[in-house]
């Protein structure tokens, strides 16, 4: 008898699929295995011991396949890209160091897609205990832009993932400035609000949910624009006060992440920005989509383009 309910799981797949004739065969069985849920958890994957197992013969020998012949097409999709992209999550957080040991993280919940996901990556991470690290999430609200989220559920889908939420409202006058695009200002006070929520709570880095997509889009905007070659890095220490920046979906793709919120269930805003189809990135995503009518890799090449930049090969003034 087992006191873990996952452990007995694994017991009975034992019996069922493996055909051990006794369970103490079982039991003893497992025990080479028990220690996998700490190895999956330090190692960051997906446990797939504990979905129920699904026999499959080839010429060759028997092998198992881990998706259960009762999980549907979608469940099916469901599982393999949440694999994917908490590969890529944990992949991103490694390779720009973006979590280390005592770190309070605020998340900028917005309450898109992207920012969801952000608070399930980052509450399931933090869960898991090495490295230590807290988490809590905002919303910010501005009044004066007439956009909704549903308060109740971006509270409870955090509750669920035992991350602390907190909602601010702030608002701005767009006539002191009619240079400016409300997207400018509206990102510029929301910005503000993150900062002041995040030094009220102790945190020393705020998250937000920026993909792939959006580090590819800023990198033509600066350039088409704005004349020089950057864009939003996945960790961005500020230079005012000790606070960073991270972005830790920074190498999923916008359509793994659009699809992961269908099957997952995901509430969408109420009422979506006015403003957003009246951007430059609007019109930037609209070329790269042409662009990969000539490469269907356009982003990852471009991706490749900001790691690889050849100094020797630019102009350079005498």
């Amino acid at each position: 008898r087992t006191r873990d309910p996952d452990l007995g799981k694994v017991v009975l797949y034992q019996l069922s699929y493996f055909r051990i004739g006794s369970l103490s065969k079982a039991v003893a069985k497992v025990q080479q295995i028990s220690e996998l849920p700490k190895l999956f958890e330090r190692k960051m994957l997906f446990p797939y011991f504990l979905l129920p197992l699904q026999p499959q013969k080839d010429n060759r020998n028997t092998h198992f396949n881990y998706l259960s012949m009762q999980h549907t097409p979608q469940k099916i999709e469901l599982i393999r890209l949440q694999k994917r992209i908490t590969r890529l999550f944990h992949k991103g957080c490694t390779d720009y160091g973006l979590i280390q040991e005592g770190d309070h993280i605020l998340i900028g919940l917005s309450g898109g897609k992207d920012s969801l996901a952000l608070v399930e990556l980052l509450g399931r991470r933090s869960q898991i205990y090495v490295p230590h690290f807290r988490v809590s999430a905002v919303h910010v609200s501005i009044e004066n832009i007439a956009y909704q989220s549903d308060t109740a559920y971006l509270k409870s889908f955090c509750e669920y993932y035992k991350v602390p939420f907190i909602h601010h409202t702030t608002r701005f006058d767009d006539s002191e400035d009619t240079r400016k695009s409300h997207c400018f200002l509206c990102s510029w006070y929301r910005r503000k609000a993150l900062f002041e929520v995040a030094q009220q709570l102790g945190c020393n880095k705020i998250a937000l949910g920026h993909h792939k997509d959006d580090i590819v889009e800023t990198l033509l905007l600066n350039l088409v624009f704005q004349g020089n070659f950057g864009t939003i890095a996945p960790k961005l220490q500020m230079q005012k006060f000790s606070m960073q920046m991270i972005r830790p979906l920074c190498l999923i793709c916008e359509k793994d992440l659009a699809r992961y919120a269908v099957l997952s269930g995901y509430h969408k805003q109420n009422k979506l920005c006015p403003f957003e189809q009246e951007s430059n990135r609007h019109n930037i995503k609209q070329i790269i989509s042409q662009l990969e009518s000539l490469n269907p890799n356009v982003r990852d090449s471009i991706w490749g383009a900001m790691e690889n930049i050849k100094p020797e090969y630019l102009p350079h003034k005498v």
